[in-house]
């Protein structure tokens, strides 16, 4: 495992830029609906992860599904508020995700687990590290840095075996800088 990719995905100039509103509204749109694809993709994973998880672990996947149900909810108002499509075509980058997750579905339980920690804590990592009261999106940091998700992702990380699945781990932190990355590029 990397500290530089756990850095780099953790702490992207995404991330600033969202933290410093310097990131243009197109940027963060095109972010945020490639997201709520990513958040589809994963709800399908994570049910399928849970209807083959050992007892033990199945209250924190059930929470999880829960909580992607609600996402997904919390994503459409927010497609309609800033006029985004409701089905947006999904760039390369969260079409690469997609297929990371089907494979994790044919994996061993403890490497899916672990697939599903390092996304989840990338993600509550990177937002905190966006945190700004002065933010134009502190809304939106808000929504993914609440201690709920941060005790999810605690309850992940008893599940995940990160030395085990190195190279999984780091496959998986570079397809999130690659999907902040996205951000930025011209989808045409």
């Amino acid at each position: 495992m990397s500290d530089d990719l756990w850095a780099a995905a953790t702490r992207h100039p995404f991330l600033d830029a969202v933290r410093d509103g310097t990131v243009a509204a197109s940027s963060f749109d095109r972010w945020l609906s490639q997201d709520a694809l990513f958040v589809a993709d994963l709800l399908t994973f994570q049910a399928r992860l849970l209807a083959r998880a050992p007892r033990s672990a199945q209250g924190v996947l059930a929470g999880g599904c829960a909580a992607l149900v609600a996402e997904l909810d919390w994503f459409d108002g927010h497609a309609a508020d800033r006029g985004l499509a409701p089905e947006p075509e999904p760039l390369p980058t969260t079409l690469a995700y997609r297929e990371l997750l089907r494979r994790l579905d044919s994996e061993p339980f403890e490497a899916a687990a672990t697939g599903l920690w390092v996304i989840e804590r990338v993600y509550l990592l990177g937002w905190t590290s966006a945190k700004s009261a002065d933010s134009p999106y502190s809304e939106f940091i808000d929504h993914w840095t609440v201690p709920e998700f941060a005790d999810y992702v605690d309850g992940l990380a008893v599940l995940a075996q990160p030395q085990r699945h190195a190279d999984l781990v780091d496959e998986v932190l570079r397809l999130e800088v690659d999907f902040w990355n996205m951000a930025w590029a011209d989808p045409s």
